[in-house]
């Protein structure tokens, strides 16, 4: 069962929505602009949604379009504002000096105005209005900077936060400084959340969106208060009054009147009390799971819907693949943005530390949830909880783990390497980073191994030597050492059956050999001339790695091409390779969580990205099929193509990962550790 909590993002359709776009697809289907009856009934359809819309939204004598969604209203208000600003201007009216928008506004406000400023010869500069911690604008600011605007742009609710803006405020400052300035209010997240009396207030423009409220994708609304300028974006066959031409979306305007009437009945849709009671068990249910979670928006000034938190230590990334894993969805902030993997504009607007912008996570949920959702997203919220702590990720009380072989850290491309042995409970440390040590530390604690040595030769990694030892203290090595971390009087260092060795001794990489042969030589920084006393085909790890090849050799090799399989055709693949390999590259705390396709005669191996040095020379032997998979296929293209460089013919990847499988039912699907070899 999914667990979706990106509700901010987009929504479900609502059933009762459902059916009425198949009804009017189906059956209604008239031109609302024919004068026949097939016709006169889709406009009474048409008439009876916006006179629905019009009541709940209180507009009065105001103007209640049919758009496409919140993009499009935004252009058209921000077209007929500057189209405005033009006019005055040539009438003589320099007043205008500058066009004002929030600071955490949704992209779509800024970038419009700056493409219309363009395109209409204007070229006003655009000033943000500042945002304290708490994500409300600053008055002062609009105070001193209103008279002279053009136009203003806010929100009711911001997208990524939730926060809910002093409209109140705004308004009062406008009329006391006597702006003449026209106001848009973004009020795509209020919808259905927040009341909204439109015809008591001085908004100009507001632009809707129906997909944020179970509504389908493409259709939306646009207020226009009654005697504000407007300009038509689509000129044509004079439809909507010919305030925004274009046949109409009858399928979608028929779904959103029928979420509006969900709304009116009063029974669907959950009152703010009982959402405020949701929101407050989903905050504590994280604050458990996850030690030290910050809250980078208060939640009592938020809408109910909506928490935006961050873990320290803990990237956004991470944390989303945690959730994702255990069939939860959030997101990182903005769904338009948010494969941009940056840190959220919106929190460092609010002034919040690096660490809380690029680490945020948005949890939103829609107001039809029930008693249930809630209670089933707080469990997926605590097996969260319990996956880092089972894989020492959580910022306190991890369980103690079990090292062994190889696993590969990395910061901005550069490579450190973990080699442990469970068995004589050794390990070693080869290349570490300052900006690694907060992750290192607390790998090494949870293993609990001694360092036989931390190697390195750059100040860099003597840097981070010595923050290891002061955050491990024991742990660290006692033996004397060079600069570069190899312990004096030893030419080996061994680790149960491997053993580590210089080549040529105090200036070369560093060579892993198993049961005495070459498997592995770790270059560093070293150029191609420091390794041409090595075997051609012996894999190298090195130490900077921006293009994700893992390993490579001195020999020339034609990379060969990686294979895509489409995951309906999965177990046909694993029917035609009997001697197939799959392998889930996902990292442990997502294995933990998930479910894996139960496939017949399958052979599944639990390999992650971070550890796949320790299976390559085994593969490469073999050359059996190898079909990798991950969530998003992503990864799984990563490995499949650091094999194929390395000259594996038979290396797959899952296409668009476990995401895009078909859907199966719950017993075609099982977490059983027994799978994997």
């Amino acid at each position: 069962m999914e667990i979706y909590l990106d509700a901010n993002a987009t929504t479900p359709v609502l059933f009762q929505a459902a059916q009425a776009a198949r009804q009017v697809m189906a059956e209604d289907f008239g031109n609302p602009s024919s004068v026949h009856s097939t016709g006169l009934k889709a406009r009474a359809m048409l008439d009876q949604v916006r006179a629905r819309a019009r009541r709940l939204l209180d507009t009065g004598a105001g103007h209640l379009l049919f758009v496409s969604g919140a993009t499009e209203g935004i252009q058209t208000a921000v077209l007929s504002a500057l189209n405005e600003l033009r006019a005055r201007r040539a009438a003589g009216d320099d007043s205008a000096r500058w066009l004002l928008y929030g600071a955490t506004e949704h992209k779509a406000v800024p970038e419009a105005l700056k493409h219309w400023s363009q395109l209409l010869g204007l070229d006003l500069p655009l000033l943000a209005i500042p945002v304290n911690r708490q994500g409300l604008h600053d008055l002062d600011f609009l105070r001193e900077h209103a008279p002279q605007a053009g136009i203003v742009c806010t929100m009711a609710a911001n997208n990524e936060t939730g926060v809910i803006s002093d409209l109140a405020g705004i308004e009062a400052v406008l009329q006391q400084t006597g702006s003449q300035a026209m106001w848009l209010v973004d009020s795509v997240q209020a919808l259905g959340k927040l009341e909204l009396h439109l015809s008591r207030s001085r908004i100009d423009y507001a632009p809707f969106s129906g997909h944020k409220l179970y509504a389908p994708k493409g259709v939306g609304l646009l207020y226009v208060r009654e005697g504000a300028p407007f300009t038509p974006l689509l000129a044509g066959g004079g439809q909507e009054g010919s305030l925004r031409s274009g046949t109409e979306n009858m399928a979608g305007i028929a779904a959103l009147g029928a979420v509006l009437a969900a709304f009116e009945d009063g029974s669907t849709f959950r009152d703010e009390q009982t959402l405020r009671s949701y929101q407050a068990r989903l905050a504590a249910a994280l604050e458990a799971a996850f030690p030290g979670l910050i809250f980078n928006a208060e939640p009592t000034l938020s809408l109910p819907t909506t928490l935006n938190f961050a873990v320290p230590g803990l990237s956004s990334r991470l944390l989303q693949d945690l959730f994702d894993a255990a069939e939860s969805r959030v997101s990182g902030g903005s769904a338009c943005s948010a494969a941009k993997a940056q840190p959220s504009y919106v929190l460092q607007a609010m002034g919040l530390p690096e660490w809380q912008a690029a680490g945020a996570v948005r949890m939103s949920f829609g107001p039809v949830v029930d008693e249930a959702f809630i209670s089933e997203a707080c469990a997926r919220i605590a097996a969260c909880g319990l996956s880092l702590r089972r894989n020492c990720l959580s910022p306190v009380g991890n369980d103690p783990t079990i090292g062994d072989g190889i696993t590969r850290f990395t910061q901005d491309g550069a490579c450190c390497y973990l080699l442990a042995d469970s068995a004589s409970q050794r390990c070693l440390l080869i290349d570490p980073l300052p900006e690694m040590v907060d992750a290192l530390a607390q790998a090494l604690q949870c293993q609990g191994y001694p360092l036989l040595a931390v190697l390195g030769s750059s100040p860099e990694h003597q840097q981070a030597r010595a923050l290891l030892a002061q955050a491990l203290g024991d742990l660290m090595p006692t033996a004397a050492c060079d600069a570069s971390g190899w312990p004096l009087h030893h030419e080996t260092l061994a680790l149960g059956a491997s053993q580590l060795s210089r080549q040529p001794l105090d200036e070369g990489p560093l060579l892993l050999s198993v049961a005495g042969q070459p498997q592995l030589a770790f270059t560093g920084g070293l150029d191609r001339m420091a390794l041409e006393h090595l075997p051609p085909d012996l894999l190298l790890a090195p130490g900077s790695d921006e293009e994700q090849q893992f390993a490579t050799t001195r020999a020339v090799c034609h990379a060969l091409p990686v294979l895509a399989l489409e995951g309906a055709k999965l177990q046909a693949f694993v029917d035609a390779h009997p001697d197939a390999l799959l392998v889930d590259v996902r990292e442990p705390y997502e294995q933990f969580l998930s479910l894996t396709p139960k496939l017949n005669g399958v052979a599944l191996q639990a390999m992650p990205l971070s550890r796949l040095l320790n299976a390559l020379p085994t593969w490469l032997v073999e050359q059996r099929p190898l079909l990798f998979f991950c969530r998003s296929g992503n990864r799984s293209r990563q490995a499949a193509m650091a094999l194929a460089r390395l000259g594996h013919s038979q290396a797959w990847t899952l296409v668009g990962g476990l995401a895009l499988l078909p859907s199966a039912p719950a017993e075609q699907f099982q977490p059983d550790p027994a799978l994997y070899v």
